[in-house]
């Protein structure tokens, strides 16, 4: 009776343990705990959200190489890839600038402030205004300390943060509410930008694109007629509404008054703004990804499973990188097909940018002669001249809209084609205008325009950094060569 009993137990034990161990675990709600309303440390939040933290910390580690053809950023090649060497025009149109001395495709989140350490000082010569976007604490220094702060030498404004975070970039705080835990923007240059385009209450998939958009968007920092930083950053957004950030608007706005001018060109002598990274402006002008609703969060923070919990992935990337997981979720296609679709665009694009960069350091170019002409008592046409000049401003902040926009043009590609299309067109129009002022200056620039490139692209900055002829990216279609030769590059 003993063994019957025995032997039925044991039955019963490795039948419910079969069962057991067959079937898939139900995702589990997590367990939250009590978070600080101003705990910046995402090492407190990791207690409470362990997974969540572990995976953010994995933007810190390389990505495979190879998995992107145009932003190779942090690759486990360790190469870090030089902006001025993959696109050489820059040098020329950047120089006198901190974007013209280095400037790198970026790494992952986890190096947005170590970056800024990192590059040359006059890329953080702004001083705290610089920290806008790379940590969570700037809007507390900013309401304690104000243009004190703000004004401060660079190093001077991180040395004001607290000790453990002088190195921390963007992290739990700026995106989440603690108690409860509810997603959030906590920046205040997009809390204002927002309600200038009347986007107050915006819903939780509205949030999923906006909490990326705290950092990914361009911004000005403000100057005063000495061209001194005067605030804190804001946002060209004037006259632009929600799904219309367009780039006419921005460039409305950016040359409505002396505040936006916050560098001078070297080769032009211009006062000029500048854009920045601007991926949700880009995104939200009528893509259709986000006409279809689709997040940012979508596409760069997918859901992945760990154990019996589900989280959004928090090592950001781009879903190149990421094996085109994110993609899956809608699209049945193939990873190969996809990543074909997505050449397609970038290809062209790349093109395009090519076509408008050099195009518009020929007008550069032009200006320099026409100034030399000027400075040796030749008389300029003062109407010729400012609507050449209206037509430069056109094209370069065309072109640097997109070359700024981290997608090489597959989060709009029929909008970055349209606005590199009318970069191309509006510095066609300058060069006219300005070959017909040397002309009746009585000079006359043959049919190409040395650039000079290699003069602004070596030895540059404290580094001595150089331009790196492996990097540059060539026409995907072996057109440019047609319109600019090698030699009169100069590279």
């Amino acid at each position: 009776m003993v063994r019957k009993t025995l032997i039925l137990s044991t039955s019963l034990f490795v039948l419910l343990l079969f069962l057991g161990g067959c079937s898939d675990p139900k995702p589990e709600p997590f367990k939250t705990g009590e978070i600080g309303p101003k705990e910046y440390d995402p090492e407190v939040w990791g207690q409470t959200y362990p997974l969540h933290y572990e995976s953010w910390l994995k933007t810190q580690d390389p990505k495979p190489a190879g998995k992107s053809r145009y932003k190779k950023g942090w690759d486990d090649d360790k190469i870090v890839y030089d902006k001025l060497s993959e696109f050489p025009f820059l040098g020329l149109l950047y120089n006198g600038w901190g974007f013209g001395i280095e400037y790198n495709e970026p790494r992952g989140h986890f190096y947005a402030l170590v970056d800024q350490l990192e590059i040359d000082p006059k890329r953080v010569a702004p001083g705290g205004a610089c920290l806008g976007c790379k940590t969570p604490v700037h809007r507390e220094m900013v309401e304690t300390h104000g243009l004190d702060y703000l004004k401060k030498p660079f190093l001077e404004a991180v040395a004001m943060l607290p000790e453990k975070l002088q190195k921390l970039g963007p992290a739990c705080y700026d995106c989440h509410q603690a108690n409860p835990m509810t997603l959030t923007t906590k920046k205040a240059h997009l809390e204002k930008g927002l309600a200038m385009i009347g986007k107050t209450e915006p819903s939780r998939q509205e949030l999923r694109s906006l909490a990326c958009a705290q950092c990914h968007i361009t911004y000005v920092v403000p100057r005063d007629e000495s061209m001194k930083v005067a605030g804190d950053i804001t946002l060209p957004w004037k006259n632009a509404k929600w799904g219309d950030i367009s780039i006419e608007r921005i460039i409305e706005d950016l040359l409505s008054d002396y505040s936006r001018q916050e560098w001078t060109q070297k080769v032009t002598g211009f006062k000029m703004p500048f854009i920045r990274h601007p991926e949700f402006e880009v995104f939200s002008k009528g893509s259709v990804h986000f006409n279809a609703g689709v997040a940012c969060a979508d596409c760069h923070m997918p859901f992945t499973r760990s154990g019996a919990y589900k989280i959004s992935d928090h090592d950001v990337t781009s879903p190149l990188k990421a094996d085109l997981r994110a993609c899956a979720q809608c699209h049945t296609q193939s990873k190969e097909w996809l990543t074909e679709r997505i050449h397609h665009t970038q290809d062209r694009t790349a093109s395009l940018i090519l076509r408008a960069g050099y195009s518009t350091a020929t007008c550069a170019k032009l200006f320099e002669a026409l100034h030399n002409v000027k400075a040796n008592g030749a008389g300029v046409d003062s109407k010729i001249y400012d609507q050449a000049k209206d037509f430069y401003m056109q094209a370069f902040l065309r072109l640097v809209f997109i070359n700024a926009e981290n997608s090489t043009g597959f989060h709009n590609p029929a909008e970055a084609g349209r606005i590199l299309g009318d970069s191309i067109a509006f510095a066609g129009k300058c060069e006219a205008l300005q070959r017909q002022l040397l002309a009746g200056a009585g000079l006359d620039p043959g049919l190409e325009v040395a650039l000079e490139a290699g003069k602004y692209l070596n030895n540059r900055g404290k580094k001595g950094l150089n331009f790196k002829p492996e990097q540059e990216v060539k026409d995907p279609f072996g057109t440019q060569g047609q319109f600019l030769s090698d030699t009169a590059k100069g590279l």
